[in-house]
C-alpha cells in the first residue's frame, strides 16, 4: 500500500481517496502560504509543491506523476508548515548553520587556491549545502557513507577538520590516503566515510552490498549513498537499485538532482519524471524533496532512516537543488548556461540564507556573529592551507605499499629500480620535499 511518513514515523493510509484528498489539500496549502520566487527545479520543472511527506513504492497501484516536491520552508526562511518543524533545538540548529557557512567559506578559498596553482583540482558545493547538512544531521555517526564527490559537508559535520581537508587537497604525508588520490577525494575510516572514487556511480552497487552485509549482521544501521542525477544514467545505478530492492537492503539512496551532469542539462538526460520515478519502477520507497529546504531534507531523512531500519528496505530520496558553482575547476559553466540563470538561483532562497532567516527569527543569530564566523573560518582556512602546503609529500615507498601483505618479488624489483632512478636524478625530482622512510 501507499504510505505517508512524517518525522515522527510511518503510518498506513488505508483509503486511496483519503490519500488523494490529503495530497490535494497539502498542495493547496503550500501554494497558498508560500511565496515561491525561485525558478522551478531544472530536474522536475512540472512538479508541484507539497507539505505532505510521502514515500511511494507503486504498491497502491496508482502513483500520481509528476511526483510532488516536499518542503516546509519558503524561500524567505519562514515555515509554511510550522507543525512539521523538527525542533532540533538552538545548539543543533546553530551548529548546522555554522557548518554550512564554514563549508561555503572553505569552498571559496580552496577554489581560489587552485586558481593560484596551490592545489591541482577542486570542486565546490555552492547552493547544495542543505543536501549535505540536512542529511548528515539526521543520520547516525555509525551509518556508513558512500559519497560521490560533492558531499564535503557530510564529512565536515562528522568531524573532519579544515586542516584534514587542506592536507588531502595538498596531498601531503599527513593525509590518510598517502597522496594516492586526487584532491577532494576524501575518506575516513574513523568517521565511517568510504574513500571517494572518480568513476561515476561505482559507489552505488558497493553501498547496496554494504547494506546487505548490515542486514545479515542484524545491525541497527543504514548505509547512506550519495550521487548526482547524471550518475543515475550509469548502468551501475540500475544494477544497484535492483540488488537493493530485491534483497531488501537498509540503504538510503540520496540523489542530488542539481540540474546538470557537468554540462549536460536534465532535459538532455531523461524524458521521464526525474529520478524519483525510477525508484518507484524498482518497487522502492521513494520521495522527492526540496533540497534547498534544510528542514524538509532533515525530516525526510529521519523518516527514511526509520523505514530502512524498521523494515530493512531501501529508500530513494531525490533532493532537488541547483549547482551554483562550476562543475569543477576544470569547467566553465557559463559556456552552457546563462549568468542570469545562475544569479536567479543564487539570490533567491539559497539554503544558507533560508536557515539564517529561520535562526534570526528565533533570536539565535545576528549579523555580528555571522561576520565573526566568516572571518574566523577564513583565517582558519588560510592558516591550515599554508601549513598543509609546507608539509613534506608522502614517502616514495607508498607507491608500492598497502596492496599485498607481503610485497612480491616483482614489486620489490620495481621499487629498487625506482629509488635508483630517483636518486640518480635527485636534482630533478627534488627528493628533499618527500617524507623520508
Amino acid at each position: 500500500p501507499a504510505f505517508a511518513a512524517t518525522a515522527s514515523g510511518v503510518c498506513d493510509i488505508p483509503c486511496r481517496h483519503a490519500a488523494m484528498l490529503r495530497r490535494v489539500s497539502s498542495l493547496w496549502r503550500f501554494h497558498a502560504r508560500s511565496m515561491c520566487t525561485s525558478p522551478a527545479f531544472l530536474g522536475a520543472r512540472g512538479a508541484p509543491r507539497t507539505t505532505d511527506l510521502r514515500f511511494e513504492d507503486g504498491g497502491s497501484g496508482t502513483v500520481h506523476l509528476p511526483f510532488p516536491i516536499y518542503g516546509i520552508m519558503d524561500e524567505a526562511g519562514s515555515l509554511v508548515a510550522p507543525e512539521q518543524d523538527p525542533k532540533v533545538g538552538e545548539d543543533t540548529a546553530v551548529r548546522m548553520y555554522e557548518t554550512m557557512v564554514k563549508l561555503n567559506v572553505m569552498d571559496n578559498y580552496l577554489y581560489q587556491a587552485q586558481r593560484q596553482n596551490l592545489i591541482s583540482f577542486y570542486m565546490t558545493s555552492f547552493g547544495e549545502e542543505a543536501t549535505h547538512i540536512g542529511t548528515a544531521a539526521a543520520l547516525s555517526a555509525d551509518d556508513t557513507v558512500f559519497a560521490q564527490y560533492r558531499e564535503t559537508g557530510v564529512l565536515m559535520w562528522r568531524g573532519f577538520s579544515i586542516e584534514d581537508f587542506t592536507d588531502q587537497c595538498t596531498n601531503n604525508y599527513k593525509e590518510s590516503g598517502k597522496g594516492r588520490q586526487m584532491p577532494v577525494h576524501y575518506g575516513s575510516k574513523e568517521l565511517n566515510f568510504q574513500t571517494i572514487s572518480s568513476p561515476l556511480a561505482t559507489q552505488i552497487p558497493q553501498a547496496a552490498g554494504a547494506a546487505y552485509a548490515l542486514k545479515r549482521e542484524g545491525a541497527d544501521k543504514v548505509v547512506a549513498c550519495y550521487f548526482g542525477e547524471g550518475a543515475a544514467s550509469e548502468g551501475d545505478f540500475h544494477a544497484a537499485m535492483n540488488f537493493a530492492a530485491t534483497l531488501d537492503c537498509p540503504v538510503l539512496f540520496f540523489c542530488r538532482n542539481n540540474g546538470y551532469a557537468i554540462s549536460t542539462p536534465t532535459e538532455d538526460q531523461y524524458r521521464g519524471d526525474g529520478i524519483a520515478a525510477r525508484g518507484i519502477g524498482y518497487g522502492m520507497a521513494t520521495t522527492r524533496v526540496d533540497g534547498n529546504d534544510i528542514w524538509a531534507v532533515y525530516n525526510a531523512t529521519v523518516a527514511a532512516r526509520k523505514l530502512a531500519v524498521d523494515e530493512s528496505r531501501p529508500v530513494l530520496l531525490e533532493l532537488m537543488t541547483y549547482r551554483g558553482g562550476h562543475h569543477s575547476t576544470s569547467d566553465d559553466s557559463t559556456r552552457y548556461r546563462g549568468k542570469d540563470e545562475i544569479d536567479q538561483w543564487m539570490t533567491n532562497g539559497t539554503p544558507i540564507a533560508r536557515l539564517r532567516a529561520y535562526l534570526e527569527e528565533r533570536g539565535w543569530w545576528n549579523d555580528e556573529r555571522d561576520q565573526q564566523l566568516r572571518e574566523a573560518t577564513k583565517d582558519e582556512v588560510l592558516t591550515c592551507l599554508d601549513r598543509s602546503e609546507n608539509q613534506p609529500k608522502p614517502a616514495l615507498s607508498n607507491l608500492f605499499s598497502d596492496v599485498y601483505a607481503e610485497m612480491p618479488k616483482h614489486l620489490q624489483e620495481q621499487e629498487r629500480e625506482m629509488f635508483e632512478h630517483a636518486h640518480a636524478h635527485a636534482d630533478v625530482y627534488n627528493l628533499g620535499t618527500f617524507k623520508q622512510d
